[in-house]
């Protein structure tokens, strides 16, 4: 008789390892005979505590039975032993001689992105995440040779069950690395990149969102446009993306009415947004209420685009207080007033807005204050 185990994790080494023996893998499949050599010596080895002599046996199996596809079991072996030693540059010295037999081994791609956060080192957090990607999405692709289409949705399915505290771990770690660096330009295009490598991912939207506000940061206007407006065709109601464009095209005087259309929506859209999970009231309160200043500032430049002085004066001043969270907004917001103030020839009120302006360390502070120069007796300096 023979036990159809597949040999996993054999040292426990992180509470965050998930336990799937008996579940179906991603991966080569070797079963391994009861009672065989093979058996008795992976019994030694787990039963053994010491981690010399642990290693010795590893060995002696490596030396004597590491044949065919048992090369990938000895392989497992010295992974998973020098991830329980800490020592990650031997954990992944072994984990990429495991690719090198079975390329599609999810299990491994956990190894050594867990080894790879214990180690701190995120460049191999990434390098691993997109071998994980990749097994992910060729084993979604298609189903096994002569297998029939429904019996395989259902085993695929099953499997992806098994292994989803592990997808998921790869996902979070794969977006933190991607999310936390800190040069715009390079955090875009790994943001970007994520997406493209897990398209399934519940993290997939939220970093493609990032990723073109990254871009905005790195002054990429032709890349952000193309992340906002490709994630707006996948996702019609992204809140964040109506606003990127809404406030980029006003800014820019360009495609007004779409513009005006997505500031609009963005705000009809938040009146009936739900509170996220992990969000206190206070905190979903400010963000609802920046985003709809945001939108109603976008309509008022649009406004002014346009030649509607008088609307632009009332979006920008129901924008004003909910705007006040946040200075550069604010004050980008108030020097717009200004303008559309002069335009009405209401002089004392401009000023006022530009003193506003003024008032806040933003990129409009020297720009309101250089402009109350040109009003008679001009305002000090603030």
């Amino acid at each position: 008789m023979k036990a159809q185990i597949r040999v996993l994790a054999i040292l426990l080494w992180s509470v965050l390892a998930i336990s799937v023996a008996g579940a179906q893998q991603i991966g080569k499949f070797v079963p391994i005979a009861a009672g065989s050599d093979e058996d008795k010596a992976l019994t030694e080895i787990n039963a053994t505590t010491d981690p010399a002599q642990k290693l010795a046996l590893i060995d002696k199996f490596a030396a004597s039975l590491a044949k065919g596809d048992m090369a990938a079991v000895a392989d497992e072996l010295y992974v998973n032993y020098y991830i329980a030693q800490k020592n990650y540059d031997k954990a992944f010295e072994y984990g990429d001689k495991l690719f090198a037999v079975d390329p599609d081994n999810f299990n491994n791609a956990v190894n050594m992105i867990r080894a790879a956060n214990e180690k701190g080192d995120s460049e191999k957090v990434s390098a691993y995440g997109d071998k994980a990607g990749g097994i992910l999405q060729r084993f979604k692709a298609a189903p096994p040779d002569g297998s029939e289409k429904a019996v395989w949705e259902r085993q695929k399915t099953n499997t992806l069950d098994a292994n989803k505290d592990n997808i998921r771990y790869v996902e979070q770690s794969v977006y933190m690395v991607a999310y936390n660096n800190p040069n715009a330009a390079k955090r875009a295009a790994a943001l970007t990149h994520f997406a493209e490598s897990f398209p399934d991912s519940p993290y997939a939207t939220q970093a493609l969102g990032v990723a073109a506000t990254s871009y905005q940061q790195a002054q990429n206007a032709p890349k952000m446009l193309e992340v906002a407006n490709g994630l707006l065709a996948k996702d019609p109601n992204n809140i964040g993306m109506l606003l990127l464009l809404s406030d980029y095209y006003s800014e820019k005087g360009e495609q007004l009415d779409k513009a005006e259309t997505s500031a609009k929506k963005a705000i009809d859209l938040l009146g009936a947004a739900q509170k996220p999970e992990g969000v206190t009231d206070e905190q979903w309160q400010q963000q609802v209420s920046l985003q709809k200043g945001l939108a109603l500032s976008a309509l008022g430049q649009v406004n002014i685009q346009k030649k509607d002085n008088a609307t632009a004066v009332d979006n920008f001043k129901t924008a004003a207080p909910l705007l006040k969270q946040d200075a550069s907004s604010y004050g980008r917001n108030q020097y717009r007033l200004g303008f559309a103030l002069l335009n009405l020839k209401r002089n004392a009120e401009a000023k006022d807005a530009f003193t506003q302006a003024a008032s806040v360390n933003s990129p409009y502070k020297a720009l309101a204050e250089a402009k109350l120069k040109t009003f008679a007796g001009g305002a000090k300096k603030s």
